[in-house]
């Protein structure tokens, strides 16, 4: 792998997620980060920027940086704020990936009982009948010429409706959900410190809370095959989930259950448009259709940032990162580091090896990952057998949401061919 060493004579501008530009097209920055500061302070976000593979990658595995991020920082609020997001805490702070041992421990291996490899892939009918039922109405659009919006038609319902139909809810409360999902999200993930974020985190805490809290009433009255039902059957020799566990179990599959998958699924679509020659490689190959999933994955995944708290003074890249000092782990800088990826700039389909670091490292890797790859696999391979002509339709760039946690397009304008 090459090793860039030269610097700029120009100074590097400061990391700053709410800056248009940046949000864009951060890469150019994260190059330079990696060559000239890999250990950043970031004075927008007050913490540390990481930025190279290695840095990452530890970041995501060392016992002297913490996940347990929210609670120090509710902590600190002395003000109305703590009233306000106290529905909040109650139940994100019991989310796993917030949690360290052994409550992470605890957590994962009561969830990880239920989502098995082998449960995700006996879905693979269920979910390629949903990705037909929301491409079969694209034909209609294609015979006509009509630009579709990638990301409303297909790469935001069809993740959305896998994990209600795996949690056995009617798809009648998609509207619902996802609008609670999008207030938690600009809690959670936002790059800007609007001013009513957290009201709205609370509104979306809130009405998901009992939307749940009803429907586990109604599984332990009457349990059946879904997922809920299985949660609340979960055991192991430290007991089963609390009841807020239950529930905030259940927030957690459907919060990041359908949005980083949604952003996976424009994303890659996005990155197949911007380089036709592996679109065709793809239309040619269907063989190529797993190394695709998780090079798009590489090459623009849905994970913006992984964010620590550190625990105890921390020693990375010659600078001294002191407890209680955030953390931004910058997921798709170290996707892309020359010193891990040879032409990291560029999509290539037959990359090997491709141990991105999307879905995490160590203990914490993600336990959706079988699912977002197993949706990437049957959507995109259905999308280019069905409409070989997809091209990007005319118009401005595509526009990047406001996260920076995420990384995803809130819409992708495309035609059918």
């Amino acid at each position: 792998m090459s090793t860039p060493t030269t610097r700029s004579p120009t100074p590097i501008p400061p990391y700053d997620p709410a800056d248009p530009a940046q949000r864009d097209d951060p890469y150019p920055l994260f190059a330079r980060l990696q060559d000239e500061d890999p250990v950043h302070w970031s004075p927008a976000l007050r913490a540390w920027v990481l930025t190279r593979y290695d840095d990452v990658r530890e970041a995501m595995n060392t016992d002297a940086l913490s996940p347990d991020r929210l609670r120090p920082f509710y902590a600190a609020l002395k003000d109305e704020r703590r009233d306000v997001l106290a529905e909040v805490m109650r139940y994100l702070s019991l989310w796993m990936v917030f949690r360290d041992p052994p409550e992470h421990t605890r957590l994962r291996r009561l969830m990880g009982g239920v989502f098995t490899p082998r449960a995700i892939e006996q879905l693979a009918p269920a979910i390629g009948a949903v990705v037909d039922e929301l491409l079969d109405p694209l034909d209609d659009a294609r015979r006509r010429g009509d630009t579709v919006d990638w990301v409303r038609a297909v790469a935001m319902p069809l993740p959305a409706w896998v994990i209600l139909d795996l949690l056995g809810v009617p798809r009648a409360h998609y509207a619902a959900v996802k609008a609670w999902s999008d207030e938690l999200r600009a809690f959670i993930g936002s790059a800007r410190a609007d001013g009513d974020r957290y009201a709205r985190a609370r509104r979306g805490a809130e009405g998901m809370a009992g939307f749940f809290r009803g429907l586990i009433a109604q599984r332990r009255a009457s349990p059946g095959s879904d997922f809920i039902s299985r949660l609340i059957a979960a055991r192991d020799e430290g007991g089963q989930l609390s009841e807020d566990e239950l529930v905030a179990s259940c927030m957690l599959v459907l919060f990041a259950g359908h949005e980083t998958t949604t952003h996976l699924l424009g994303n890659a679509v996005h990155a197949l448009l911007d380089f036709p020659d592996q679109h065709r490689r793809l239309r040619e190959d269907p063989g190529l259709l797993d190394a695709a999933v998780e090079e798009c994955l590489r090459y623009e995944g849905p994970s913006g940032a992984v964010a620590r708290v550190v625990r105890s003074d921390h020693a990375i890249d010659g600078r001294t990162l002191r407890a209680g000092d955030r953390v931004y782990a910058m997921v798709n800088a170290a996707n892309r580091d020359p010193r891990r990826f040879d032409d990291p700039q560029r999509l290539d389909l037959g990359r090997t090896p491709n141990r991105h670091l999307t879905f995490g490292f160590g203990p914490h890797f993600c336990l959706g990952a079988p699912l977002a790859r197993l949706e990437g696999r049957l959507c995109l391979g259905r999308l280019v057998e069905r409409f070989p002509g997809l091209r990007r339709a005319d118009g401005p760039p595509p526009a990047w949401i406001d996260s920076l946690n995420m990384r995803g397009l809130s819409a992708l304008p495309v035609r059918l061919g």
